[in-house]
């Protein structure tokens, strides 16, 4: 999608932090940190959104990524991995991220 900036970072086109990549997805620092430890995981290619994931291979993916970019980031005492959908879930970008949040305790309800 062409004016999707989460495409555009994944495709080298927007420059942003790279924490770490795969074949499938990239994963970068979220400009506004809501915890120590802030990453967004993302597939390379465009998903609006978590209820239009369709392939269960890249959902997989996308998790075992939220738990390698957790163990680069040295999250060993917890992290919280986050996504929103929609405009009542609170998704900002129309393309599918997870949040991988650390580096404090997280409390409980989150919203």
């Amino acid at each position: 999608m062409t004016d999707c900036v989460f495409c555009g970072i994944a495709t080298g086109a927007i420059d942003a932090t790279l924490v770490a990549e795969g074949e499938g997805w990239v994963a970068f620092r979220d400009l506004e940190p809501q915890a120590p430890a802030h990453v967004l995981v993302v597939p390379r290619a465009h998903v609006s959104s978590l209820t239009a994931l369709s392939s269960e291979a890249l959902g997989g993916e996308l998790l075992i990524a939220c738990a390698t970019v957790a163990r680069a980031e040295g999250l060993t005492d917890g992290y919280r991995v986050v996504t929103n959908t929609g405009a009542d879930g609170g998704q900002a970008v129309p393309h599918l991220h997870f949040h991988v949040l650390g580096g404090r305790r997280m409390g409980w309800p989150p919203g």
